[in-house]
């Protein structure tokens, strides 16, 4: 099992007991982000060694080589490509490769501004591996620092947006396996784009029954967030399952006559038996014990 499927079993138990989940998503980024932290420092150590240069080219040569991936490239400049893309509309390699030069010129020498500004700070940034050290120098040490920050940022944003999507489909298996639905009454194959639709939008899941199809929406949001009565407006959507609703969310849901779930609710699991029974989806009333029974069908699904 990958630390991903990790991360979204412990999600998905979180959710169901209505607790926050979002513990796990910080545990993730600081996870990744510690792992890249490692790595890249061993890469600066080797660059360094390996170095015939006393200017900063060692980095330049080593970490925006045109060989390396682009997203490699654009984190070692100080960008991301989310951000190139944005500037430029585009973010192909070439126009990465540009971009990342164009950048690090101006950080570089934004840095050595602020150096020669602040004379009288010294910073010495020194890596020891395998009985071997290496210094980098306040110009070298800055464009490291700024480069983990940039790297930690990207992967912040990509992880919050992309966790509890990944947790979606699996939050429902698990909702229907917590009530033995029939695998016959629901569909989780439609987690693909529906090119069929007018506005190219991806297919959560759904409930069957005598061949009606119930759209399930899965909003893991915060309170408040308009973004679940937009969702419900735009793609019709017969269930909502959200992590938290405030009481206007639940008033809009009501007007619209939309089946709605808010998980963090006390006992709010408990909400999925009662939609079933009003849409005469077959299922058994779930009374057992989440502390027990989840891991079990976790693991089955995992």
């Amino acid at each position: 099992m990958t630390l991903a499927d990790q991360i979204v079993k412990n999600i998905i138990t979180r959710v169901i007991k209505s607790q926050d989940y979002r513990i796990e998503i910080v545990n993730l980024i600081n996870a990744e982000f510690l792992q890249f932290a490692v790595e890249f420092f061993k890469k600066i150590a080797y660059a360094k060694l390996d170095s015939k240069e006393i200017t900063i080219e060692w980095y330049r040569k080593a970490f925006m080589d045109e060989a390396l991936p682009s997203d490699d490239i654009a984190i070692n400049s100080g960008l991301n490509k989310k951000t190139i893309s944005n500037m430029y509309g585009s973010a192909t390699k070439t126009i990465v490769i540009e971009a990342a030069n164009e950048h690090f010129e101006s950080l570089y020498s934004s840095i050595q501004a602020l150096v020669e500004m602040e004379k009288e700070i010294e910073l010495t940034l020194t890596i020891k591996m395998k009985g071997v050290s290496v210094d980098l120098n306040v110009s070298e040490s800055l464009i490291v620092i700024n480069t983990l920050a940039v790297k930690r940022a990207a992967l912040r944003g990509g992880l919050w947006s992309t966790a509890g999507k990944s947790a979606e489909k699996y939050l429902m298996l698990t909702l229907c396996k917590l009530y033995q639905v029939p695998e016959t009454y629901y569909d989780a194959s439609h987690f693909v784009k529906d090119k069929g639709k007018k506005v190219d939008r991806e297919i959560d899941f759904y409930l069957l029954n005598n061949g009606k199809e119930y759209l399930c929406e899965i909003k893991l949001m915060g309170k408040g967030n308009p973004e679940s009565a937009d969702a419900i407006i735009a793609r019709n959507s017969d269930v909502l399952v959200a992590d938290t609703l405030s009481q206007q969310n639940k008033n809009q849901c009501d007007q619209l006559g939309v089946n709605w779930i808010a998980l963090r609710d006390k006992n709010g699991y408990k909400k999925f038996g009662e939609i079933l029974q009003k849409l005469d989806i077959p299922h058994t009333i779930y009374n057992g014990d989440l502390q027990k029974d989840l891991p079990k069908l976790l693991d089955k699904l995992f």
